[in-house]
Formats: C-alpha cells, structure tokens, sequence
C-alpha cells in the first residue's frame, strides 16, 4: 500500500467502518481496511453460503460479518461506505447518518485522493462507449489513463500506481453520482431522459442526482453538455465551470462540436474546423455519432485530431453494445444487452435500420427481429412502440415486462392509419433461451436478430452482462 492510499487508510484506525455490499467494486476497499487493522463490519444481502469462499476469507482477516436477511438491521459505524445500488434514502441509512456517521463510497474516496486529471462521464444513454471512446482517444494520444466507475477496475486500491500526468476517465451514474460532493475536472454529460424510476423516487430526483457531475466543479474546470437534450442545455444555465462546451449533431454550437453534412466540427469563438468525417466512425448508429461529438468535446486541448480519427476508424465498440455475435445462414446476430431502457433500445433499432415515418419509404418493418423484455424500469414504452411498428417484422417478446410492452405496441397498431400495413408479427416466450430460438427460427436470409430488451436483466439474470452473454452462448449453439 503507498503513501496516498496509507494516508487515507491510517485515518480509518480507531474507527469503526461498514462497508455495504461485498461485490467487486468494495472486496479491494474491504480488504485494504483489514490488512490495515481497521474495524470494519461487511455488510451484504447475500447469504454466507452464497458469499461462499469470499465471505470466510472477510472473516479470517478478522471482519465482522452481517449477511442475509437483516444486513442493514442497526447499521452502526463512524464511517460508512455505500454500494451503489443502496440509496441513500434507504431508512437505515438515513438512521444511521442521524446518529453521526459519515456516509461515502469507494468512488467518493478516489476522487479526493486521486493524484491526477479526471474526466467523468454520465448519462441515460451512451456513458459506457463514450467512456471507452475518450480512454481510446487518449492513449492514441501517448497518454496514461485509467478507466473505472462503472467500468474497468476498482480504482481507489490503486491510486499509488496513477501519477499526475495520467488521465483517469470515469463512467458514473446516477446511483454513484447522488452522494458525490466533489466533481471531475472535466465532466461529460450524454443525455437525460426517464431512467431507473424503478429506484429513483421520480424524475426530480434522477436529474438532481446527476446534476452532481458538475455541480461542484471549479472555475477552471471544463463540463460538455448535449445541446440537443432539452435537460442537459438547461443544466448549462447554473453550470460553474468556465469552459463549457455544448455537442450537437443538429446545431452548429458557437464553442464545441458539431455535425454538418456529414462532417465532424469543432468551433470557437474564431471559426470551426473539420476534425472528421462521419463515415469514418466504425459504431453504427447515430447515437455513437453523438458519442464521438461528446468525446471529441472532452478531449479538446489534451488529444489532436489525428488521435481522435485514429480511434473512429480502429475502435469496434464495446461489449454488449450493439455487438456482433455471429452470421449464420445469411441472418446477423446482434447482442445489445446494455439497452435497459427504451430509448436505448431505439437507438438500438435505428442504427440497423433504415425506416423514417412519413418518408413514404417501402422499408417499414425492414428485416429486423427484435428480442425485448425482462424487468420493467417504471419508464413508458410509448415511443419505443412507435419505432418497432415502423421498423421491426417481427418483435419476440419475454421477461415480466413482455406484457407492458405488449399493450404499448397493440395501442400504436390501434391508432394506425388504415392505409398503412400492419406487417408486424408478435411472438410470446416464455423464457430467455426460447425466445432466442424463437428469433431465429422467425429469421430468413438477410434477416437481423437484435436483442435490445429495453428493460432489466433482473426479472432473470445477475446484470446485463450474464444476460449478453447467455444470449451469445445460445446464438453461438444454433445450427
């Protein structure tokens, strides 16, 4: 352990510290106040028997445990540090911080103690890529950077090994975000729209949360904002930094980067200039097009043009993101596990589709089959039914929100002119794996099948993650 993070460590001594939730991003933080003989009590719902071998080794190096049903039940502790997927409205929480304790997290921590830049990026949609994207751009650019949050490594147990002229680029969200109390040098915002309601309280409380990546930002720091998202352009107007940044690939913004007839620019007070052009970004989908402008904006000053182009051209995306999987039989598989949301599934659709309602195209319905479903968000499915009657043949429903999905598309189809064809065919599964054999059993040649199930992988799987990949290893088993 070196001297940031011994610093930090040492300060915990004589304390006594709970750490809520044992997963990933807190066993390297677990084990640092252990070794340092902190008090420290683990704290997670799961049972010691599904802990397994990780919850005995807590215990051997002497933490006290609370596991199962009750973990929170008089949660005590000077310091306390949070999991992400515990609000801090959570009574126990909330009784807890009344009786003086200090609430933090593993994030928290790392950005009071990090030695170098920061650049932070959230958003409803396209945080993961383009934090992926700016990462890629930066080493292009000979650079040093570290990725974490909600990607990449825990990065408060290696703090010592980040020097001051390395780049950290962090993706956070909302849940990590609510609690923050400092901000990034640079932050980056993708876009808003109704997200996780399922958790939040309302609205209200989900944009408050994320207002949190540059609300405590000095003067001197740089935000980038999404000028064509109503809910990022106003956060502009009570914005401290200095340098703000707007992207928009309707618009051309007076100081940031923009899209025109197919070109990427980045303009100031004195001009614009070509960084680009549109083609040359590998990622399908306008939505990535939006990614790189918002990337493009954040490394403004830090990487050249050269390095920006060099990663649209090389970089193929990110896992569980529109990912290709395999063709079979002339059909295209696509794993868009990430999408848990509706407006991330449309961006899903849209990118490999080529349909626009009132452009008297032939194209609608296309030949695209769509896999949705799973646990719902609490956000309306309204617009995503929309866009699978105009661009979707067949749409194989599944999971516990396949009902609401259901009834959105049948409201759409209700309201259709009667001139329009009602092409689409609606297929019910039962579970995951049948579904996708129903997929591919509805595909013909030239057909795509695209899993993009605009809800939660919770209804059935761990996260996104186990759900992408069941999905690849049933699809890579079809003959």
């Amino acid at each position: 352990m070196g001297i940031i993070v011994n610093n930090y460590i040492n300060s915990l001594i004589g304390k006594r510290v709970a750490v809520i939730g044992a997963g990933i991003s807190n066993t390297p933080l677990i084990d640092l106040l252990l070794e340092a003989g902190v008090d420290t009590t683990v704290c997670d719902k799961s049972s010691r028997e599904k802990l397994g071998e990780a919850a005995e080794n807590f215990r051997r190096k002497g933490a006290k445990l609370k596991l199962g049903e009750g973990y929170l039940n008089e949660l005590d502790g000077d310091v306390i540090f949070r999991t992400p997927g515990l609000m801090p409205t959570s009574p126990a929480i909330r009784d807890a911080v009344a009786r003086g304790a200090v609430l933090t997290s593993e994030m928290e921590v790392f950005f009071d103690i990090c030695p170098c830049k920061i650049i932070a990026i959230t958003g409803s949609d396209g945080k993961t890529t383009t934090t992926s994207i700016i990462a890629d751009i930066l080493k292009n650019e000979g650079k040093t950077v570290h990725v974490g949050g909600n990607i990449g490594t825990p990065l408060l147990s290696r703090a010592d090994e980040i020097q001051p002229d390395d780049i950290a680029v962090i993706e956070l969200s909302s849940f990590q975000l609510i609690t923050m109390k400092k901000s990034p040098d640079i932050a980056v915002v993708t876009n808003l729209s109704p997200n996780h309601l399922d958790i939040h309280k309302d609205m209200e409380e989900y944009v408050e949360a994320k207002r949190n990546i540059y609300k405590h930002q000095k003067l001197r720091d740089r935000v980038v904002f999404n000028f064509d998202n109503g809910i990022t352009r106003e956060y502009a107007k009570n914005a401290p930094a200095d340098d703000i940044l707007f992207f928009s690939k309707n618009k051309k913004v007076k100081n940031g980067v923009y899209l025109y007839n197919g070109t990427v620019y980045e303009s100031t007070d004195w001009g614009a200039t070509a960084i680009m052009q549109a083609e040359d970004i590998i990622l399908p989908g306008e939505h990535n097009i939006e990614n790189y402008l918002a990337a493009c904006a954040a490394v403004k000053g830090i990487a050249g043009y050269d390095s920006i182009r060099k990663t649209a051209k090389s970089f193929s995306g990110v896992e569980h993101r529109l990912e290709f999987v395999r063709e079979l039989r002339g059909v295209k598989y696509y794993n868009d596990s990430i999408a848990s949301s509706p407006s991330r599934a449309i961006a899903g659709i849209k990118a490999l589709t080529t349909y626009s309602r009132g452009s008297g195209s032939d194209n609608r319905n296309g030949n695209l089959i769509l896999i949705a479903g799973g646990k719902d968000k609490g956000v309306a499915f309204d617009e995503l039914a929309t866009e699978i009657v105009d661009r979707v043949k067949t749409l194989v429903l599944t999971g516990a929100a396949a009902h609401l999905i259901l009834i959105a598309v049948e409201n759409v189809l209700d309201n259709e002119p009667a001139d329009h064809p009602k092409a689409l065919e609606i297929i019910q599964s039962g579970c995951f794996e049948d579904a996708v054999v129903k997929a591919s059993k509805a595909a013909k040649e030239g057909d795509i099948v695209l899993l993009s199930p605009a809800c939660t992988s919770f209804d059935s799987f761990k996260n996104f993650v186990e759900r992408g990949n069941t999905f690849k290893s049933i699809v890579s088993k079809l003959i």
